[in-house]
């Protein structure tokens, strides 16, 4: 059948590494009837995660669709109240952050998976931040109310005080541990207990009366949330009148929508409680894409800004959010239909690449499985086989009404690794199969190092690089030796500088003449390269300062001190001069390289390393010398705190000193500490570091 926008979900889910974002997918596929068996992580039959390497190592890497159909369970199937939902399973490994980037940019709404006994864990912040960014409405799930040391309570406090203070319990356990049976829901002051092999059959009943006054507590913190959020709800309240669940639905999804309110639910994915109620918010309180703020564009021709709204008769727009290398279709192109409607075998046009691309196939996603379909609508998302030009971040449009979407920004990699063939005809096969993996990847970039012609990988951590060298091996038969992995280290300057550029050569005939000046300032840290052209009344023609900054870009990549890449920096291109006959692309390039490279001299250049916030879990006892080894690595210290019976350490330690760490943490804590680490900003090597650094690079 086909579904109306307003009954269209596209959501993502979103947590911190083993929250249980996949076994709750497993479950989803299963109520909603697109699996018959329920494939568990820890045995490797998970259906999200497909790739080998997913099902060895027991965690998400890539980010898997799916499409299923759900009405809330208490609307008792009525065919009037059944929705479509496009879901994403997003990777929670901080190395995959570009997964999550990328699904939050065309979701509309997200469903964060919590650890009942850890609760807000640090890529719980992470992805939460990556919401905000995306302004994506979004509702909670407190997993693993049946471990040991679960707490519905601490969770929702984690919650208020590290992320939202708009947090607001629809349903509550009953019981917790061993003890967790079922849950209360809140908006119906109804028990809800699971029953079947898998918990398939929703049972409703009346509250118990050892549990009416616990449950009557949340459902007064609830109503006067709610409540407060319309004045007609309000009145009723003040006025002791009764409120039914339909008034409270319809209000609490308002403020969802507009992200006043977060609904937090609870349940237990591996014991099969919990999930159907998350599906029925899923619906009621995610928006549908008429519910969201028509997307915004600009005119490639113009740069005027243009509206697209969630139609079908209006121009087609769509973001190609995912692109992805199938054995058996080739590339797979994903993305996300704003507005408009297609049908397989029409033309688009890529507007960010100027390129006219032809629609062969359109595919829905079912996880691992595909499903042929001729058709698509604003709203929706699917795949594309066979696209020539076509990449991460660029806008698919009609032609005649060409439009631009805003792109995907992803961070810059932390962390590099040395590959060679370890045979010479595989050396042509490794070119081809890196070319495809970093078209997949736009956190993983590729170069050769120019002096002594190696292949360099980058990437976001150690197990994002080893899973490359393992799909390497696995899915293009080549194997390759590789170096230890390295840092990512970038370069910067200290002070304002102006530096004269000036290529001139005569070699009979026509010659060749480029003459720039250059101002270079540093920026603050993290915000890149930004080219500034000042030329006013012709100095230089305008046709000549596009090369100009690509000389400077391609000095860029070839940093001063020890070669590594400069950033965080302004250059101003504000006089120079030209010759009517020998000046050209060519001689304004090397002149706008030259200047730069004199210039970033004199500039007192500086060399920059990745800081990783590191959060390491202990018991009381290890602290002393996880504080101690904390230090000894260049680290800092920002706060301790008690999760449970255990110690949480905080710190920012340089990347360079955190290779090796788990065999350490391991030896210092009997094995029964843990940790996590993500990168989170660049700051300056200290000089005798730095000394050292630029030696090993000059030897």
């Amino acid at each position: 059948m086909d579904y109306s926008l307003d009954k269209i979900r596209n959501i993502g889910i979103i947590a911190h590494i083993d929250a249980g974002k996949t076994t709750t997918s497993e479950r989803v596929l299963f109520y909603t009837g697109l699996s018959h068996k329920i494939g568990e992580v820890h045995e490797g039959e998970a259906i999200m995660d497909w790739m080998v390497q997913e099902k060895e190592r027991g965690i998400t890497i890539t980010s898997a669709a799916t499409t299923c159909f759900w009405t809330p369970t208490y609307r008792n199937n009525n065919l009037d109240f059944k929705h479509k939902i496009n879901i994403i399973d997003t990777p929670g490994h901080i190395d995959f952050t570009a997964e999550v980037q990328r699904s939050l940019r065309v979701l509309d709404g997200a469903v964060v998976v919590f650890d009942g006994v850890a609760g807000v864990e640090p890529q719980s912040e992470t992805v939460w931040r990556q919401a905000d960014k995306y302004s994506v409405p979004r509702i909670c799930f407190i997993n693993k109310m049946d471990r040991l040391g679960a707490n519905f309570e601490n969770d929702m406090q984690s919650i208020k005080e590290k992320l939202t203070p708009n947090a607001l319990a629809i349903n509550i356990p009953i019981g917790e541990e061993d003890n967790f049976a079922g849950v209360i829901d809140l908006i119906t002051m109804k028990k809800i207990s699971f029953d079947g092999e898998h918990g398939e059959n929703v049972v409703l009943s009346d509250i118990p009366d050892d549990l009416k006054e616990y449950a009557q507590k949340y459902h007064q913190e609830m109503l006067e949330k709610i409540a407060s959020e319309d004045e007609v709800l309000m009145q009723k309240y003040l006025d002791n009148k009764p409120i039914d669940a339909e008034e409270l639905r319809q209000v609490l999804r308002k403020a969802t929508i507009e992200y006043r309110l977060i609904p937090v639910m609870c349940g237990s994915s591996l014991k099969n409680k919990g999930v159907q109620c998350m599906l029925d918010s899923v619906v009621e309180y995610l928006p549908s894409p008429l519910d969201l703020p028509p997307v915004k564009g600009v005119d490639p021709k113009t740069g005027e800004e243009i509206i697209r709204h969630a139609n079908p008769d209006e121009p087609f727009s769509a973001l190609v959010f995912k692109v992805a290398t199938d054995p058996f279709a080739g590339t797979l192109n994903y993305f996300r239909v704003y507005s408009g409607s297609l049908t397989k075998g029409s033309y688009l046009y890529n507007s960010t690449k100027n390129q006219q691309e032809r629609i062969s196939r359109l595919i829905r996603i079912f996880s691992n499985k595909r499903e042929e379909i001729d058709s698509v609508e604003a709203g929706d998302i699917v795949a594309t086989v066979g696209l020539k030009s076509t990449g991460t971040g660029d806008t698919l449009c009609d032609e005649a009404h060409p439009i631009i979407l805003e792109s995907i920004s992803f961070p810059e990699p932390v962390i590099s690794l040395r590959l060679e063939p370890k045979t010479k005809n595989d050396q042509e096969k490794l070119g081809l199969a890196l070319r495809k993996l970093s078209e997949e990847d736009s956190t993983f970039k590729v170069k050769t190092d120019e002096n002594t012609s190696d292949t360099i990988i980058s990437g976001m951590g150690e197990l994002h690089l080893d899973i490359i060298v393992d799909r390497l091996r696995r899915e293009f038969n080549i194997d390759v030796n590789t170096g230890k992995p390295q840092v990512a280290y970038k370069e910067t300057i200290r002070d304002v500088v102006e530096s004269e550029g000036k290529y001139i050569r005569q070699s009979g005939g026509r010659g060749q003449y480029g003459h720039v000046w250059l101002k270079l300032e540093p920026l603050e840290r993290g915000k890149g390269f930004e080219f500034v052209n000042q030329i006013k009344g012709g100095i230089i023609p305008q046709e000549f300062i596009p090369s100009v900054e690509k000389g400077v870009r391609e000095a860029l990549d070839k940093g001063i001190l020890a070669g590594y890449p400069v950033s965080d920096i302004r250059v101003t291109l504000y006089d120079g001069s030209f010759h009517e006959v020998d000046s050209s692309d060519f001689a304004f390039k090397i002149a706008g390289s030259m200047a730069f490279q004199e210039g970033a001299k004199k500039a007192n250049p500086v060399l920059l390393e990745p800081i990783m916030k590191v959060e390491v879990t202990a018991p009381e006892k290890f602290l002393g010398d996880i504080i101690g080894d904390i230090n000894s690595r260049r680290g800092r210290i920002e706060r301790m705190f008690d999760r449970y019976n255990l110690r949480v350490v905080d710190a920012f330690v340089p990347l360079a000193e955190m290779f090796g760490y788990v065999t350490n943490l391991r030896s210092i804590t009997e094995g029964r500490g843990t940790y996590n680490m993500e990168f989170h900003h660049y700051q300056e090597v200290p000089a005798l570091v730095a000394e050292s650094i630029i030696g090993k690079k000059e030897v």
